[in-house]
């Protein structure tokens, strides 16, 4: 599906959305099918390559409803209490107006210019930058802010920042994204769980089987043809199962990230459409850059944020593109400036610490002093003119009035 402008490239991307998340859903079964191969070598290890693959078939082909509905229950279950799990885990909370009224009037005025829903607004006690949309529909909807990223980011940056949010509820990022993230958390449970089987299993060289940790005897062969030929097709459907079992899960993982990435280009756009200020956006991103770890939060909560900083192996595995790269598309296709990365936050409190001491330590660089005079003396009030010393005609000592009772001033006698 070719894409030659911003609405059809959202459009396409969620054509793909749909493709890729048909696929995430599969991955299920093929979970089903591996944990199959696996119960047929734990309950008979002297068979055939040929036995287990056709039993693993029937047994997946008698599992696949009961399959499909603790996924479905699954979905329903995170459907209606996902935003409840959101909030526990970050200790997001509803603002009112009254509470927030800068980030509520902020938020409201772009909903109000483009005539969409008013979303929930929350606000999570955290000095990272960072911000996030959930919900499944327009009752669910929500934007959490973090407070560092109100107190670090001035009103054009925040809007700037509540468009991206916005940007993907309108797309309908928030829904696929969190569909992806219920999915593939149900490949990687199912997929642990088979790991964790596995590793308390224990083959019987002897016999050629596989037979359970706890158990204290095992199967004997009845042959040593047997043990050679059945026992070599009882290892070979293990390492099929936990092929697929890996490979299952790195799917899921890489699908999970093309979603992701896809959308964090077109969000950005989406807030540039809407404040129409790229600079904005990129001095939001700047500023956000490197400073958006969330605390205790779960990897599932931080690919769901404005910016993840957490980086998987060579950037593979990391569920937002750079900084950097996103960027450079505002300042190509926007036609906004790049102030250039700040430095890093470890820089920044280093930095702040060493210019105290050494601008005390060093004299010559002291800004010099403030003169100090009738007419300059900016910290103190201005005191009473200096009384010249007495005439010795006329005066007498410590009488500052003349002979005819008026007042010496600095300019002569009144």
């Amino acid at each position: 599906m070719a894409a030659y402008g911003l609405y059809t490239h959202i459009a396409s991307n969620k054509f793909r959305s749909m493709l890729l998340l048909a696929g995430l859903f599969a991955l299920v079964y093929v979970l089903v099918f591996a944990g199959a191969l696996v119960a047929e070598v734990v309950s008979n290890g002297n068979e055939t390559v040929a036995y287990y693959l056709n039993r693993g078939f029937h047994d997946l082909i008698v599992a696949f409803p009961f399959a499909t509905i603790a996924a479905v229950a699954w979905i329903i279950i995170a459907y209606f209490f996902h935003q409840s799990m959101i909030d526990a885990v970050t200790g997001g909370h509803d603002v009112t107006r009254q509470e927030e009224p800068r980030l509520y009037n902020l938020l409201e005025n772009l909903c109000i210019s483009r005539g969409i829903t008013m979303p929930k607004l929350k606000i999570m006690d955290s000095p990272a930058l960072n911000a996030f949309a959930t919900g499944l529909n327009p009752r669910q909807y929500s934007v959490t802010v973090t407070t560092g990223l109100l107190k670090a980011l001035n009103d054009q940056e925040i809007e700037a920042v509540l468009g991206h949010e916005l940007t993907h509820i309108k797309n309908g990022d928030v829904q696929l994204m969190v569909v992806a993230v219920i999915i593939a958390g149900v490949v990687g449970f199912f997929g642990e769980l088979f790991f964790r089987l596995f590793t308390n299993l224990s083959w019987s060289s002897g016999g050629g089987s596989w037979s359970s940790g706890s158990s204290s005897s095992s199967r004997s062969s009845s042959s040593s043809s047997d043990s050679k030929n059945s026992g070599g097709g009882a290892i070979i459907v293990i390492i099929i199962a936990v092929v697929l079992i890996v490979v299952a899960w790195l799917v899921s993982q890489v699908v999970k990230l093309a979603l992701s990435r896809s959308r964090e280009y077109l969000a950005d756009a989406g807030s540039v459409e809407l404040t129409k200020d790229p600079d904005a956006m990129i001095s939001a991103l700047r500023k956000i850059e490197g400073r958006g770890e969330l605390p205790g939060a779960t990897s599932a909560v931080m690919e769901l944020c404005l910016d993840n900083p957490r980086e998987g192996f060579s950037d593979l595995f990391a569920t937002h593109p750079s900084v950097q790269s996103r960027v450079d598309a505002l300042v190509k296709f926007a036609g906004g400036h790049d102030p250039g990365p700040l430095p890093p936050p470890a820089e920044e409190t280093d930095q702040s610490e060493t210019d105290a001491p050494e601008a005390q330590a060093d004299p010559q660089n002291a800004p010099p002093p403030v003169p100090h005079g009738p007419w300059n003396d900016a910290g103190n009030p201005p005191g009473p003119p200096p009384l010249p010393s007495p005439s010795p005609a006329g005066t007498a000592p410590g009488n500052p009035l003349g002979p005819l009772g008026n007042p010496i001033g600095p300019w002569g006698r009144h």
